[in-house]
């Protein structure tokens, strides 16, 4: 198989579960401005309080959730939520609504659960099942960690089973009409493979995931996943089919059980070529004494033809089951859990005692927000339904919306909502052969009830016709962004209300405008001329630095940017080799020229302090926590001020006020930032 090099700059970075988010910089453009601060928590999200966060990056933060409801009723539950920057991009929405329309249909002891997608101010967020337990990567660490230099092979092959039991029940998983629906994960890797502290196996991430009905195909040239797990076929960028999952299966089965890497090259494309082009080692030849029954299944199992492998992931199950039971190996969930947990006991007393702190603050915001049992609110964005037609479940939107009477009572409410869910569901669509449905009838109280009582009124709607010079902006209507870009009919709509408008587009003025349609069957006509952005920055950096503006890199003027929106929340970067980076956050007005002046210090000196409007140091005292982690690579080394603290993912205690965190990556070099830390508090730094 031929390995095209092109396809490494195709290779998309994923956001996994483990990975801690880092706490952003920025403040005013004054001179050395102070550092942003991170968003308070625990707080309110619709249904759901937010306790703590679990993990971000470029596109997406994961957070901790409480969701409490009626009689008691308590559950945590992760959030994976878009950044604000994100809710412009459609292609990102509509990928993040696929995976919950894929994950939805899968309800199997060894995947993740979905449970709830939606948006909240406008900003859309999935609700997952809390898995309370580290991913593989982290396992591995924790055990280097403490000196463990094995994996004990019934674990291995504990955490293996579990990944082909869910992976068998996805690639089979059919829709209610019997199809199959295709679902093909695509990155299978160690960070995306969690094991529980109650001895369970969960296979998370959907976010790459490919399905038969999912309207993208895999096409040539298109890189998903990380790339020591790819299959021969998806690193040539061919078509793939479940059969690639088992090959990543067979990867993560050969590293568990000889404790060595597969496929680790200099760089991507290295590895991409040990994959396409090498002969394989066996585990023999990397582990002495290896059972050759065992060796079998993996080299089955990471043949290149893919019509040499396991045609299914259940058969490599019942193989591995089979050299279980035939070497009596004690594979067992409850010696998982104790081997789990003498790993990490440390981690877990604190993270139990952080949990029941920020629980009893969660119970206290809780009981300032009554409307909590309310579903939480959901936006017009049409791709936020699920789609019945792609993945076999059933739309959310098919049950209709009733706000709770007031002075209800919260029991009595629940039971108004089961009832509602209950006709929703007895009027599903049944299909009757191709393409064509009937709808079951839903049986009403009395035949008289029905004859008495009128129809209701049709709810007036009306319409607004966009368009834009350039074309394509997006459009934002009550706070939501909508599928839809200019020119476009938007339809729909409440009459008698104001309805708040506006286009944005990347690198001009967001138009805003406020309509409201008088009765029903009118159509507004909203003709914009897109203004080129008005916001000016003047830098005045030392030493002459490297900058990216809004996460690109800026090839312009390194003395003046222009042409930024006003009223949109913009992020500087600058950097230059050997001094420590810099990160301004600002909003500016309509023609407002902003100012920036800053003195990089170099890495290997103590940073600047920070500064308050009136150009005094900030106030410190007291000591904080600082966690570190890497995203796409690994800090072999973090030092805190200094003190060195280990490989990442990293924590660390430091004195209040500005902290200096370095990084030293396995190819020797480094990089450092430096964060604000509060009193008590805890700072991120993600590399």
């Amino acid at each position: 198989m031929t390995f095209d090099p092109k396809l490494t700059s195709d290779v998309l970075p994923a956001v996994g579960v483990g990975v801690a988010g880092a706490g952003a910089l920025g403040g005013s453009t004054t001179l050395d401005p102070p550092a942003k601060k991170e968003e308070p928590l625990p707080r309110q999200f619709g249904k759901y309080t937010l306790l703590r966060k679990l993990a971000a990056g470029g596109m997406a933060e994961l957070f901790l959730a409480l969701h409490k409801s009626v009689a008691g009723f308590e559950k945590l539950v992760v959030i994976k939520r878009i950044l604000p920057q994100m809710n412009q991009d459609r292609q990102f929405i509509d990928m993040l609504l696929h995976e919950a329309r894929i994950a939805a249909t899968l309800s199997h002891p060894n995947i993740v659960q979905t449970f709830d997608v939606g948006q909240v101010d406008g900003t859309f967020f999935i609700a997952m099942e809390h898995i309370h337990g580290e991913d593989i990567r982290t396992i591995v660490r924790q055990m280097k960690k403490k000196s463990v230099n094995e994996l004990p092979l019934e674990h291995a092959l504990h955490i293996v089973v579990g990944l082909c039991a869910g992976l068998a029940y996805a690639h089979e998983k059919r829709d209610i009409s019997g199809q199959l629906l295709g679902i093909v994960h695509r990155d299978i890797s160690p960070q995306n493979i969690v094991v529980t502290f109650s001895g369970d196996v969960k296979v998370v991430d959907f976010g790459v995931a490919k399905s038969l009905h999912a309207g993208e195909e895999s096409k040539g040239g298109q890189l998903k996943g990380k790339v020591p797990y790819m299959s021969p076929e998806q690193a040539a960028g061919e078509e793939i089919d479940w059969r690639s999952d088992i090959f990543a299966a067979g990867v993560i089965l050969f590293e568990l059980t000889t404790g060595k890497r597969l496929f680790k090259g200099a760089t991507e494309y290295d590895t991409l070529k040990l994959i396409c082009e090498t002969e394989y080692p066996m585990p023999s030849d990397v582990a002495a004494g290896y059972p050759a029954q065992l060796e079998r299944i993996v080299m089955k199992a990471l043949a290149r033809n893919r019509d040499a492998r396991y045609q299914t992931a259940r058969e490599m199950q019942a193989d591995l089951e089979a050299f279980i039971r035939h070497e009596r190996l004690p594979v067992s969930p409850v010696s998982m859990t104790g081997w789990m947990q003498s790993l990490f006991e440390e981690s877990l007393e604190k993270q139990n005692a952080d949990l029941q702190d920020i629980k009893q603050l969660a119970d206290r915001i809780a009981a300032e927000y009554p409307s909590e049992y309310a579903p939480a609110s959901t936006g017009s964005h049409p791709s936020a339904q699920f789609d019945q037609s792609k993945t076999g479940g059933v739309a959310p939107g098919a049950a209709t919306s009733i706000a709770p009477p007031a002075k209800r009572s919260g029991a009595v409410w629940g039971l108004v909502v089961g009832l509602a869910v209950a006709a929703a569901a007895a009027g599903l669509y049944l299909w009757k052969g191709q393409g064509q449905t009937t709808q079951a009838s839903v049986p009403t109280a009395t035949t008289s009830q029905a004859a008495d009582t009128p129809p209701p009124a049709a709810d007036p709607r009306g319409a607004i016709k966009l368009e834009s010079t350039p074309s394509g902006a997006s459009i934002w209507i009550n706070g939501d962004l909508r599928k839809e870009v200019t020119p476009a009919t938007i339809d729909h709509l409440p009459v008698g209300q104001d309805l708040n408008v506006k286009l944005s587009m990347e690198g001009f003025e967001s138009h805003k405008e406020t309509v409201k349609l008088e009765r029903a069957g009118d159509t507004k006509a909203i003709t914009v001329k897109m203004e080129t952005g008005s916001v000016t920055v003047e830098l005045d950096i030392l030493p002459e630095p490297t900058i990216w503006v809004d996460e690109k890199p800026w090839k312009g003027d390194a003395k003046k940017i222009t042409g930024l929106s006003a009223d949109e929340e913009h992020k500087i970067v600058v950097a230059a080799s050997g001094y420590v980076p810099k990160t301004f956050t600002f909003v500016g007005k309509q023609g407002e020229t902003k100012k920036i002046k800053h003195v990089m210090p170099k890495g290997s000196d103590a940073p600047l302090p920070e500064k308050t409007s009136k150009g005094e140091p900030t106030a410190s005292g007291g000591t904080g926590s600082v966690r570190v982690n890497a995203k796409g690579s690994h800090c072999v080394n973090v030092t805190i001020n200094g003190a060195a603290v280990g490989p990442t993912p990293a924590i660390g205690s430091a004195p209040a006020g500005t902290v200096r965190v370095t990084c030293k990556r396995e190819d020797g070099s480094s990089a450092s930032q430096s964060v604000k830390l509060e009193p008590g508090g805890t700072a991120r730094v993600s590399f």
